[in-house]
């Protein structure tokens, strides 16, 4: 299994390769083994170019391929941390005029510092989230990982506040989207809390 250990420089083919078969035993692995290799990549190589490439990867590939790597791991690995951090940009990516009506929502009644440490300006736009949403998955490869989860989080948790608000606006005049609203508030209530603990389990040395 040495070839996880030396990956090239992730090109879609490249992270197809670590595709593995049906054994829980062996998808575990391979998923630690292949967002350990990431991370460590390309922090040693320390240029501008493969960040860029790592960071827009499910923009050219799809998020899939990162799927199949990551989204059954543990929310408390490193590899279910990437997972979700890639997923929030995706979404915010795939739905940011949305997104920043929400997160605008979110930051007028947060009565926390949140907004923040989550990095937006005030106002954001679609074009400043998808800013943000690069920033912060940039943070994970340049920067302190521990300080790019701790972003997520509080992104996270301004996010829910906004869905919360607007679920409530819409509860009379459209169930349906209050009850989507609240749902999308939870889950992401939920992320909020998967990244603060991933931090935590980071600056402790023991997020693996």
């Amino acid at each position: 299994m040495n070839e996880f250990h030396k990956p090239a420089l992730f090109a879609g083919h490249e992270f197809t390769a670590f595709r593995g078969g049906e054994d829980p035993a062996e998808v575990s692995f391979l998923a630690h083994e292949s967002a350990r290799a990431l991370l460590a990549r390309v922090r040693e190589a320390q240029q501008p170019e493969l960040v860029d490439r790592v960071v827009t990867f499910a923009d050219e590939n799809g998020i899939d391929v990162l799927a199949e790597l990551w989204s059954t791991s543990s929310p408390h690995s490193l590899p279910g941390a990437l997972w979700r951090m890639y997923l929030i940009r995706d979404m915010i990516v795939t739905n940011a005029e949305n997104i920043s009506i929400l997160y605008g929502r979110g930051v007028e009644i947060s009565v926390t510092p949140d907004p923040l440490v989550a990095g937006a300006p005030v106002p954001a736009g679609p074009e400043e989230m998808r800013a943000l949403a690069d920033r912060i998955l940039r943070g994970a490869f340049e920067g302190d990982f521990a300080d790019a989860l701790h972003r997520s989080a509080a992104f996270c948790r301004v996010l829910a506040h906004g869905c919360t608000s607007m679920a409530d606006d819409a509860e009379l005049i459209n169930p349906e989207r209050a009850t989507a609203l609240t749902t999308q508030a939870f889950r992401l209530s939920k992320t909020a809390a998967e990244f603060s603990v991933c931090a935590r389990l980071h600056r402790d040395g023991s997020l693996a």
